[in-house]
């Protein structure tokens, strides 16, 4: 009889040995897939929480805008009535002029002087450090603390500010129910409330020009003033640009000051009501719902609006600078 070849099983592989081709396409397959669902995975809490919190409310509140909802009852879809209402009343017009009168002059004024702080403290001066931790103080300050006392200051009878003007012989001034005068003092506010915020912005943009740019300029025999025009300024383009957006956005928001300053009617004849207080008093004081709502999407385009126009403006001024050095 022929003796057959028989062959033994393979014995199992020890510690010390290699892993086969299906072991080596598994574990390829599973770092690649690590590998591409790690990033996804890493920003999903972000977009999980803008969804929840950002643009479900925002969806929300398109949808409510066509629906004429009272506080306590059902929505019912109207369509575009609470879009002609707000486009055929006189108060909301009264404060879109009044959002964008406060918006210029805290907003101007603000930047300016965040500018000249910046460029000073961007020098070698004693307790710069001081000074520029000092800058965030009014902005850590809460708007209620800060608004109540200033509503102190601009007091009628016994206010710091009216007693100031005494002294230079002028007449005191009645700041809340006034037009200009309670703008200018809800401005104020605003303006000692930002503008060590803006500046130290502006002084972290400062430090990131090159000195060998302001050492050329000096060599070329310019003075401080003439490095800050022309060395300064153009290096912060983008900063300025930024800080430009930002205050547009926040001023076309203002609400915490003028509502404790003067109540959310803002004023007896609704002379400083923001677009912030108007959409406030039609959702809450007067329980519509609908009208709030389509008030805030047309604060949003609003917003959309004005931040294109400035990009347009900075790309148009980049344009004829570039042509200019040409």
């Amino acid at each position: 009889m022929s003796a057959q070849s028989t062959t033994a099983p393979p014995a199992p592989p020890g510690p010390g040995a290699k892993a086969t081709a299906p072991e080596l396409s598994l574990r390829s397959r599973l770092f690649r897939f690590e590998g591409l669902a790690a990033p996804y995975a890493y920003i999903a809490p972000f977009f999980l929480l803008f969804f929840a919190f950002g643009l479900f409310p925002l969806v929300y509140t398109m949808w409510i805008s066509f629906q004429s909802y009272e506080l306590g009852s059902e929505p019912e879809w109207t369509g575009w009535e609470n879009y002609t209402w707000l486009f055929t009343n006189e108060k909301f017009y009264n404060a879109l002029w009044n959002t964008f009168t406060l918006g210029v002059l805290s907003t101007v004024p603000q930047l300016l002087m965040a500018l000249g702080l910046a460029h000073l403290l961007n020098y070698r001066m004693r307790g710069r450090n001081f000074f520029r931790v000092s800058m965030m103080m009014p902005y850590a300050t809460s708007v209620a603390a800060s608004t109540l006392v200033f509503a102190q200051i601009f007091g009628r009878d016994n206010g710091l500010a009216n007693w100031m003007l005494s002294l230079v012989g002028m007449a005191g001034l009645d700041w809340r129910n006034g037009d200009l005068s309670a703008q200018i003092a809800i401005s104020i506010i605003v303006i000692w409330r930002w503008t060590g915020y803006n500046a130290l912005i502006y002084l972290a943009g400062m430090q990131s020009i090159p000195q060998d740019l302001y050492e050329a300029a000096a060599l070329d025999g310019a003075n401080r003033w003439q490095q800050f025009l022309h060395v300064t300024l153009p290096g912060l383009r983008p900063t300025i640009l930024f800080t430009v957006v930002v205050s547009t956005i926040g001023a076309t928001q203002l609400f915490g000051e003028p509502l404790l300053f003067g109540g959310v009617d803002g004023g007896a004849l609704n002379q400083y009501q923001t677009l912030g207080l108007f959409m406030y008093q039609q959702g809450w004081a007067f329980g519509a719902l609908g009208r709030a709502a389509t008030i805030a999407w047309v604060t949003f385009l609003l917003i959309i609006v004005l931040v294109l126009i400035n990009t347009a403006l900075a790309r148009w001024r980049d344009r004829d600078t570039q042509g200019a050095r040409r």
